[in-house]
């Protein structure tokens, strides 16, 4: 079976039943994924984990207390998802697998969570990750030209009339799936990729 037919074993810790009751809908529209648990804590969700047997863990970044507790706990078979609905700091943000930010589209949701599915079990051990192999999502592409003409977080925000961390969110998805940290880096990528 190829990758693409393989369908990820997602468990939810989201307390709000509003957000938790959508990502099930968005989750139910992709043949990527199953949600086997939606739960409305981490306790619970962590107090399942052997019954539930979860490829992807969506947890609410702002319920999170202690992170390092979560990872050790989870282990390396399991992709830690931060649902964002409200700020939390970048620096945690960027210690997740990935970042589903509320304010993103349906597709731009289910691509995240492909992504970092596929970045779980590509990575061989080998060193040889194919994450830079990732297309970017519309949206992250819109971002990544406006990065490029050297506008700020808040500017892009404006411009493409989404919040600032959502903006940040795709920066961060940008740079995993690019490979590069620096803007002087993705303006060099756009330009090679003719977004420019």
């Amino acid at each position: 079976m190829s990758s693409d037919n393989i369908r990820y074993r997602v468990v939810s810790a989201i307390a709000s039943e509003l957000i938790s009751a959508g990502l099930a809908d968005v989750i139910a529209d992709s043949a990527h994924f199953k949600l086997v648990a939606s739960l409305g804590s981490i306790d619970d969700a962590l107090t399942r984990l052997a019954l539930d047997r979860p490829d992807l863990l969506i947890v609410d970044a702002a319920a999170v207390t202690d992170l390092n507790n979560l990872r050790a706990t989870l282990g390396s078979d399991v992709t830690l998802v931060a649902l964002v609905h409200s700020y939390v700091p970048l620096t945690e943000l960027r210690r997740y697998d990935a970042v589903l930010d509320v304010a993103q589209s349906r597709g731009e949701l289910i691509r995240t969570l492909i992504d970092a599915a596929h970045a779980a079990t590509d990575d061989d051990g080998s060193g040889n990750n194919t994450e830079n192999n990732y297309e970017l999502s519309k949206r992250e592409t819109d971002v990544l030209v406006l990065v490029a003409k050297g506008l700020t977080n808040k500017e892009i925000a404006d411009d493409l009339n989404l919040s600032v961390h959502t903006v940040i969110s795709h920066r961060k998805n940008i740079m995993h799936k690019t490979g590069i940290k620096s803007v002087a880096g993705l303006t060099m990528y756009a330009m090679l990729n003719k977004l420019l």
